[in-house]
């Protein structure tokens, strides 16, 4: 990672800062990252905190190469979809678009006028999303963009050994190689499993779908150092994305044709 992207090196943690330090942070970067995600089964080898750890450590990332500032991460998800399997904490959409609602006005009032809502759990999207509209309308001095950590580069090229299901892939060799990267105390190669995904036109509840709670092939195979390229991936592509984000001009009568 050697782009000159404007940060030091260091993440910048909104929660550790001064309410002067925040103010002042605020006039001069003028955006933040919100990380979201969620506290929900990953199978009988994952913890609960998987979308939660990797989407915050992709923003402490990228904050440490754009010098953006992230708040502490929404840890709880639209997470009901995964049914009757034990551990998992759900909000209802409803819930999590008021409560971004909430911490964006909260940034708002202290002066931030650009948020990237950083997704790390797929059935968190249409939450963000309308939660981004309706901020939009509200904020017409503001920018709002709903974005997940691989958002920056092809869907194809993210190698988590799932061929199908869209919002399914879940506990898999990705995200199992992911935390091998960054949390490997907490997963249980022995206990690992596979699932073949197949082809469906329906979004279905996980526990429909999977007995393990995993959607996805070869999770045995998944080792630390793929994990690592797939990390480091999301977050220089995210990191250039957002340095460039941050200083993309605003819309202006320039950009209108002359007749």
């Amino acid at each position: 990672m050697t782009d000159d992207l404007g940060g030091t090196g260091q993440p910048v943690r909104w929660d550790t800062l001064t309410w002067p330090e925040s103010g002042a942070l605020a006039s001069e970067t003028n955006a933040v990252i919100i990380p979201v995600g969620a506290i929900e089964q990953h199978g009988p080898h994952l913890p609960l905190n998987v979308d939660s750890v990797i989407c915050e450590e992709v923003a402490l990332g990228v904050s440490a190469l754009t010098g953006v500032p992230v708040v502490p991460t929404l840890n709880y998800g639209v997470s009901g979809s995964h049914g009757d399997f034990a551990g998992t904490l759900a909000l209802r959409p409803e819930t999590l678009i008021a409560v971004v609602e909430d911490v964006i006005d909260s940034l708002h009032a202290s002066g931030i006028r650009q948020f990237i809502l950083l997704n790390g759990h797929i059935w968190n999207s249409g939450s963000l999303d309308v939660s981004a509209e309706k901020l939009r309308v509200r904020h017409r001095d503001s920018r709002v963009r709903s974005i997940a950590y691989v958002t920056m580069y092809p869907g194809p090229e993210v190698n988590g050994r799932v061929m199908f299901g869209r919002g399914l892939m879940h506990a898999n060799f990705f995200e199992t190689s992911v935390m091998l990267h960054l949390r490997p105390s907490l997963v249980r190669m022995d206990r690992a499993t596979s699932h073949v995904d197949v082809d469906s036109f329906w979004d279905y509840r996980m526990d429909q779908v999977s007995d393990t709670g995993v959607w996805g092939r070869d999770v045995a195979e998944a080792s630390a150092a793929h994990g690592r390229s797939e990390f480091e991936r999301c977050v220089l592509t995210t990191a250039r994305a957002i340095s460039a984000a941050v200083r993309e001009p605003w819309p202006s009568s320039a950009h209108r044709p002359t007749l």
